[in-house]
């Protein structure tokens, strides 16, 4: 029997993704283990989960290091040293360089709070993405999980989950809702990864069938 996904999640805040990671994980919902978790920001109560369920939790707090190479450096020697597979963003405040992108070209996901690629980029997130869809009067949000690039909230999309948005809400009951989404795709993105069931072409992602067929593909 193979062995598990071996999965590190970059944190900055509460990590209520990375919860639904672990919990996905250890159900046997996912043919992986969270082996790392890594968070930018000492305080982060993110670290506290990891530390309950018995997962090494490191710091690599950027404000330690005086370049974003220095800090990106103990990054990838924490990820290296813990035989990371696939690593998750899960709230990582922080945008990665092109140069460490390339490094794990394909092995890097994250899940952002709406449908992109509308409401990303750079300086889009948490309650600010909540806040624009409201001011934007959509009709319609959700979350987007897609390989990272260069480009912030720029790559290619795997899936993603509609949620309406209802007249009465505010960024708090809009971002509930919307992290219920959030906290179900994640972990079937990760499934899917673990399986092998992706298939870059482009800038597109193809998901193949347990056959072997490309069943769904989202353009950028």
């Amino acid at each position: 029997m193979p062995e598990p996904l071996r999965v590190g999640v970059l944190v900055s805040g509460t990590g209520s993704n990375l919860q639904a990671l672990i919990d996905a994980c250890r159900a046997g919902a996912i043919p992986a283990e969270v082996v790392l978790v890594i968070s930018n920001v000492p305080k982060a109560f993110a670290l506290e989960r990891a530390r309950a369920g018995g997962i090494p939790a490191v710091v690599v707090d950027h404000r330690a290091h005086s370049t974003r190479a220095a800090f990106e450096a103990a990054l990838k020697e924490a990820l290296d040293a813990h035989r990371v597979q696939l690593i998750c963003l899960a709230g990582f405040l922080r945008i990665l360089s092109a140069e460490f992108v390339a490094t794990f070209a394909g092995r890097i996901m994250n899940i952002h709070p709406a449908l992109l690629p509308a409401f990303g980029g750079k300086g889009m997130y948490g309650e600010r993405v909540h806040r624009a869809v409201l001011a934007s009067g959509a009709r319609e949000s959700g979350c987007t999980v897609h390989f990272v690039t260069a480009e912030p909230d720029g790559g290619p999309i795997i899936t993603r989950a509609t949620v309406p948005v209802e007249a009465q809400d505010t960024p708090a009951t809009l971002a509930a809702r919307v992290a219920r989404e959030e906290h179900r795709l994640y972990p079937l993105a990760v499934r899917w990864f673990a399986e092998g069931r992706f298939r870059l072409e482009g800038d597109r992602v193809a998901i193949l069938s347990p056959e072997g067929a490309a069943f769904a593909s989202e353009p950028r």
